[in-house]
C-alpha cells in the first residue's frame, strides 16, 4: 500500500493560474484540476490563459488531472440548456482536456426539482447515455459529481444510475462532503455503494452541508481519516484532489495538504 499524491482544484488557491502554480509548487503539488481560470470557467478561458497552461505542462513538471466545466447542473426541464452542453460545451471541453493532456471531465447529475417524480429518472439516464457515447468516441471519461438536490446526490443513487448505463466512459467523482445532508452516511455507506465506479475524489469538509459551512479537513463531519484509509487500501484512484471551499483559501489549502499528508502517514505507519 502506497501513499496517494495530492492535487488541488487550481482556483481553490487563486483564479490566476500563475499564482496557483506558484503556491502549489511551494507545497509540493504538481497535480491541478481546472475549473475557473482567470475570469472564465473551462473551456471558456482566454487564449492567453490556455497558452500559459500549455507552457506550464511542458516546462514546470505539472499535470492537469481533470477539467470541470460545470455542465449538467440544470433541471431536466431545461432541455435547451442541456442540449447546448451536450452538443457544444462538452465537445469543447473534451478538446481542451486532450490539449492539456487529461482524459477526465467532471460533470454533475441534473438538478432535481421538488415537483420532479421518479418517472423523470429515465430522462436523466438518457442524457447520461448520450454523454457516455460522446466520451467513448473521444476515449475520455466523464466523472459525475454527486451534489445535494441533484438526481446524483448520494453515492447510492449515483451508483444506481452508473450501473444502469454500464459504460467505462461514465464514472463518478466522489465528494463525501456533497453527500452530507442527504439521507446517506457518506462514509462508509455512500463510498461502499459507489466504490466500483469512482474515477476521481474531491476532498473538502463541512459541518452543515457542502454549500453552507465548509471547514478545514478534519474539523467537520466527514470521516476523512477513515475515508483516506479506505482509498489507500482499495487502490481505486491515482491521487486525491483538494477542493478547499473555505476562506482564506491559500492558508486553508495549505492546512488541508498538511492534514491529508499526516493522515496518510498515520495510515501507512499502522500497516
Amino acid at each position: 500500500m502506497d501513499s496517494l499524491p495530492l492535487g488541488i482544484v487550481s482556483d481553490e488557491i487563486a483564479p490566476d493560474f500563475e499564482t496557483a502554480l506558484r503556491y502549489g509548487k511551494e507545497w509540493g503539488i504538481s497535480l491541478f484540476e481546472l475549473r475557473c481560470v482567470g475570469g472564465g470557467r473551462v473551456p471558456l478561458i482566454t487564449d492567453e490563459d490556455a497558452a500559459f497552461i500549455d507552457r506550464a505542462v511542458l516546462t514546470e513538471g505539472i499535470r492537469i488531472t481533470a477539467l470541470s466545466p460545470g455542465i449538467f447542473k440544470h433541471p431536466l426541464s431545461d432541455a435547451a440548456a442541456i442540449e447546448q452542453e451536450l452538443n457544444e460545451l462538452l465537445p469543447r471541453t473534451i478538446d481542451m482536456a486532450l490539449r492539456f493532456g487529461t482524459r477526465v471531465i467532471i460533470a454533475f447529475g441534473f438538478k432535481r426539482l421538488a415537483q420532479d417524480d421518479d418517472s423523470l429518472r429515465r430522462c436523466a439516464v438518457g442524457y447520461f447515455r448520450r454523454a457516455a457515447d460522446i466520451a467513448e468516441r473521444h476515449n475520455v471519461v466523464i466523472a459525475i459529481e454527486n451534489e445535494p438536490g441533484f438526481w446524483c446526490d448520494t453515492g447510492t443513487n449515483t451508483a444506481a444510475i452508473l450501473k444502469e448505463i454500464n459504460s467505462i466512459h461514465l464514472r463518478a467523482n466522489w465528494d463525501p462532503a456533497n453527500a452530507l445532508g442527504t439521507d446517506e452516511v457518506p462514509y462508509p455507506n455512500g463510498y461502499k455503494a459507489l466504490k466500483p465506479y469512482i474515477a476521481n475524489v474531491h476532498v473538502k469538509d463541512t459541518i452543515e452541508g457542502s454549500l453552507l459551512r465548509c471547514v478545514p479537513v478534519g474539523q467537520g463531519k466527514i470521516a476523512w481519516k477513515e475515508q483516506v484509509r479506505a482509498l489507500l487500501e482499495d487502490n481505486i484512484v491515482s491521487h486525491l484532489t483538494i477542493e478547499t471551499h473555505c476562506l482564506p483559501l491559500i492558508q486553508q489549502s495549505e492546512y488541508n495538504i498538511r492534514t491529508l499528508r499526516t493522515y496518510m502517514e498515520e495510515v501507512l505507519s499502522s500497516h
